[in-house]
């Protein structure tokens, strides 16, 4: 039940502030909202250089805008967990760097991946590397903070969202990623289906009359349904993304995530009769794009996650934090330069009790009505301080519901194998993988990267 603190200054724990992704917007949000800015944003990261950058932009925000939103900050969660009512995870430890290791030694065995965080053995193994320091955060939760909502912001996060469902059952848990943004991808199919021709058309009257349906394992949502006035606008939506990939003769963007992400999307949608909602992933859960076909394929096979584009992308986000504590980029500028961040959205609209709906991967519980209550998916949702509630979806069309149950137990079997330390379940979490063609290639996989990543991985895997 909702306590009364939480209401009046509300207490978010952030582990991983210096989360670039994440922490910028959370901070924005933090001090912007009149019903989070008279609480507390406790900052932490095992990395103090990053931790007192992002504490001291955080202060200095704090005292540009007047607001009375209390900091503190430390390396170590237990210091600051008591009172907290939210506890987002938002980090990763050499991500960047061991993600490129994933992508490498997968591809002498024939696997292509262009993000390796979540399903694939990249997914796997990033799993390996993180799922342990979530479940001591866990421990330390249900020890200091029992009462407050977890949020999981780590990728792969469906893994960790079922891993903390089954393995921390006592937590309030949910799992998150950016990608279904609520109303910001809603709007931007409205555009798609030609309903509205730019954003600032989107009214509330428009949504409403917008029966938009989306389900699936995150990652690998699709739009299942899109109605405006009982009209079925998805061929719509489909025919933007042709007319797009039409333009884009050579793919358009380069980055491994976004190159023919239109012309993929619109090969599904012929494919499966439905509009992917996750293209720069989705293309790495199907096999169709790996290079091993022997007829001509139109679309080449993806490109590999870029480690260096990555890093180049930190140094600049690093350098803008730095421009903004030192003064060179005037900390008034920092309110026009972000914006609201989905976790800090949707805390403030739990705390508010703004009844707004968001994207959230928790369990189906009736949604899908032709998947488990347990398939642990990304759904719209009612969310409140008491509870997130699915909103119904329909039936999981044939050949979709296939692959998702099999990504779902992939999932399982990682979460599992990562728990209970056993190689047999890790072995057969990777042979289940939709991405492994070969049970030599998975075990010769396997153990290369135990191997490559014997740093970051418990030492338990090496007794």
């Amino acid at each position: 039940m909702m306590h009364k603190g939480s209401v009046l200054n509300p207490k978010v724990v952030l582990i991983g502030a210096g989360s670039l992704f994440f922490g910028r917007q959370a901070i924005w949000q933090m001090v912007h909202s009149e019903h989070l800015n008279n609480g507390t944003l406790a900052l932490v990261d095992t990395n103090q250089v990053y931790l007192d950058k992002m504490v001291k932009l955080a202060k200095m925000v704090v005292e540009e805008t007047g607001v009375s939103l209390r900091i503190e900050s430390s390396t170590d969660a237990k210091d600051v967990l008591a009172g907290a009512d939210f506890v987002v995870l938002s980090f990763a430890e050499k991500s960047v760097y061991y993600r490129g290791i994933d992508c490498q030694i997968s591809e002498k065995y024939g696997i292509r991946m262009c993000s390796g965080d979540t399903i694939g053995p990249g997914g796997i193994f990033r799993t390996m590397r993180e799922f342990p320091f979530i479940l001591d955060y866990a421990k330390d939760i249900e020890a200091l903070c029992p009462d407050a909502w977890v949020i999981n912001y780590v990728n792969p996060t469906a893994v960790h969202g079922i891993g903390l469902k089954r393995f921390a059952p006592k937590l309030k848990s949910f799992a998150l990623c950016d990608t279904l943004h609520m109303p910001h991808v809603k709007r931007n199919y409205a555009i798609r289906a030609g309903i509205i021709d730019d954003a600032q058309q989107y009214t509330d009257e428009i949504a409403d009359q917008f029966d938009f349906r989306i389900a699936g394992v995150n990652h690998f949502t699709w739009l299942l349904k899109a109605e405006y006035k009982g009209k079925d606008v998805s061929p719509m939506i489909a025919e933007s993304l042709r007319l797009e990939a039409a333009k884009e003769t050579d793919g358009g963007d380069t980055g491994a995530k976004a190159k023919f992400n239109t012309a993929i999307g619109y090969e599904l949608y012929k494919a499966f009769g439905y509009v992917p909602t996750c293209i720069g992933h989705t293309k790495e859960y199907v096999r169709f794009w790996q290079g091993r076909n022997a007829a001509e394929e139109k679309i080449p096979p993806l490109l590999l996650w870029e480690t260096e584009a990555r890093y180049k992308r930190h140094r600049e986000m690093w350098e803008q934090v730095d421009n903004f504590i030192t003064g060179k980029t005037p900390i008034s500028e920092y309110m026009t330069t972000f914006g609201p961040d989905h976790a800090t959205d949707i805390i403030e609209n739990m705390v508010g009790n703004l009844g707004k709906k968001f994207f959230i991967n928790t369990l189906n519980n009736g949604a899908v009505t032709n998947m488990n209550d347990d398939a642990f998916l990304e759904l719209l949702c009612e969310v409140s301080m008491d509870e997130i509630k699915p909103m119904p979806v329909g039936e999981m069309p044939r050949g979709l519901r296939g692959m998702q149950e099999l990504v779902l137990d992939t999932h399982e079997l990682t979460a599992e194998a990562v728990v209970t330390g056993s190689y047999e379940k890790l072995r057969r979490a990777m042979l289940t993988d939709p991405l492994v063609c070969s049970i030599a290639d998975g075990d010769a996989i396997i153990k290369e990267l135990l191997e490559a990543e014997k740093e970051q991985i418990p030492d338990s895997w090496y007794k």
